[in-house]
């Protein structure tokens, strides 16, 4: 497909003959469940693994399986999407998630479970990607700003309330019903869909041409060694374990394979040829950074106030909860930015980053003795940043691509974003494991018997300690205590590190949001957009 084929829409903007908020509200309901999914078995994890004779980290392969058959379809919507129809394509993955969801809860053993989930994965891949090709076709170009702003309440508060929503159920229930849940979610999203979604023209006509089957088993290939890698790297110690060194070498030759492939096959199963696009190119690779950011520090932020402030799971979800009122704050703000031509989408964009910079300043101030307002008000900042970044830089990635390449793109988009999801929490738990060693081994040679005021703090503890528990017990106990604190700082340094880090990621996101071309408006648009 030439190059030439993303820049102009070679169809006419079709009307849906519904209201297209209809339409939003039944693909979203479809896509909201998927994204949840991904983090809401999260807090169950121990519960399964007990509950099926399984330890915790063979228990972790229920996240991992579904993540794998999830990423490996993305970028593949928009192909499978011409070849089966989109509706019916739609309709199909939604009644797959929802009986794999039924699968998955009555699941009597590991193996049932993951196998239930991998097919539970496969068929919420799609729903993301087709949402939101569906969503900018459905509204008019003067209004996609709004219609973003819906699929980012989507994709961005559904992962936070993930956590909060599965310790209640796991909590009040059982694990079961993380998984329970979905069936009533995914029938009523089958009847609104069957009854509001039709297939636009083009591709009503479209010709996807063969299977792409080498296509195929290439990205299956290092997108499944990719994410297996990324998943267990930290627990086998990276490079030093022979099975990550056959994942790095499998991702990396399966990768390179596939790009050679794709380019050259005259159909290819991911059309790669879109990225020729600027803003999309760009905003891909800012979609990507967003993710890690979102999905590294809500994994991260839920460990630091489980292991250093001693809140409980659920209290953690509940902590976090208040970023989806920021996230929705934000993409409603966002949507009436972009229906105003007077104001350049581009510099909210840069200011959406400056402010997640600010809160991850905040983050980076945190203590161990802090309340929990000190806590919320970052967290919700932080949400309302996010979608102030995600709602435009989505708006202008698509803003020029052409409708019939509208599926192929946003597959892409959603798999970087997912893949970018990986690294960051991959990459932030890593590097928190580390630096915690490194405080650790700066902080313990202050425990010397030669430094006056250690001796005179252990000397305090044990005082305290000697009428409770004796004075030999006193003294085993103070250096157990010392020792403790110890830890806890260490570990409390190495959080603080990785949101310093990531103060200056998000500044240097900044100026590439102004390598964004500006999207022409047409005299319709701007008229309508007043």
């Amino acid at each position: 497909m030439p190059a030439a084929s993303t820049l102009s829409p070679s169809f006419p903007e079709q009307k849906p003959g519904v209201n297209p908020w209809f339409i939003a509200f039944a693909v979203m309901l479809a896509t909201f469940m998927e994204v949840l999914d991904t983090s809401v078995a999260n807090v169950a994890l121990n519960h399964i693994a007990g509950n099926l004779s399984a330890s915790t980290d063979e228990a972790t392969w229920v996240l991992t399986s579904y993540l794998v058959s999830n990423a490996i379809v993305l970028p593949a919507t928009g192909w499978l999407g011409r070849f089966f129809g989109r509706k019916r394509f739609l309709i199909t993955c939604i009644a797959i998630f929802t009986i794999s969801s039924a699968l998955c809860g009555l699941a009597s053993s590991l193996g049932m479970l993951i196998v239930a989930r991998i097919i539970q994965g496969a068929g919420g891949g799609a729903l993301q990607p087709i949402a939101q090709a569906v969503l900018l076709e459905s509204f008019p170009r003067e209004k996609r700003g709004s219609a973003m702003s819906v699929y980012a309440i989507g994709v961005v508060v559904a992962p936070i309330l993930g956590p909060t929503v599965g310790g209640w159920l796991t909590d009040s229930y059982s694990w079961r019903w993380v998984f329970y849940i979905n069936i009533p979610i995914g029938i009523l999203a089958v009847i609104l869909c069957s009854i509001l979604l039709e297939d636009p023209a083009y591709l009503k006509n479209a010709r996807p041409g063969r299977i792409d089957f080498v296509g195929f088993g290439l990205l299956a290939l290092w997108i499944g060694c990719l994410q297996v890698m990324l998943d267990k790297g930290q627990d086998a110690d990276w490079l030093y374990s022979d099975f990550i060194r056959i994942l790095v070498c499998g991702a990396v030759i399966g990768f390179c394979a596939f790009v050679f492939w794709e380019l050259r096959v005259e159909h290819p199963i991911v059309n790669l040829r879109v990225l020729k696009n600027r803003n999309l190119a760009i905003g891909s690779l800012l979609l990507f950074l967003v993710g890690a950011i979102l999905y590294g520090t809500t994994a991260v932020l839920p460990l630091f106030l489980q292991n250093l402030i001693s809140y409980t799971s659920f209290n953690a979800g509940l902590v976090m909860s208040p970023r989806g009122f920021g996230a929705i704050l934000g993409s409603i703000i966002s949507g009436r930015i972009l229906a105003n031509p007077k104001i350049d989408g581009r510099a909210w964009i840069g200011g959406g980053f400056a402010i997640l910079a600010l809160s991850m300043y905040m983050f980076g101030n945190l203590t161990v003795e802090i309340a929990p307002a000190n806590i919320i008000w970052p967290i919700v900042i932080s949400g309302f940043s996010v979608t102030c970044i995600f709602v435009p830089m989505t708006t202008y990635s698509m803003a020029t691509i052409s409708q019939e390449n509208t599926g192929e793109a946003t597959g892409l988009t959603n798999l970087l974003r997912n893949l970018g999801g990986s690294v960051g929490i991959s990459a932030i738990t890593t590097m928190v494991a580390r630096t915690t060693q490194t405080h650790q081994a700066l902080l313990v040679y202050r425990l010397s018997q030669y430094n006056p005021v250690f001796n005179e703090h252990i000397a305090k503890v044990q005082t305290t300690l000697t009428s409770q528990v004796g004075s030999v017990a006193a003294h085993d106990q103070a250096y157990a205590l010392t020792y403790q604190t110890l830890l806890q700082q260490a570990a409390l340094g190495a959080y603080v590190d990785q949101f310093r880090l990531l103060v200056i990621v998000c500044l240097l996101c900044c100026p590439l949001v102004f390598l964004f071309k500006k999207p022409a408006r047409r005299p319709k648009e701007l008229a309508a957009a007043h």
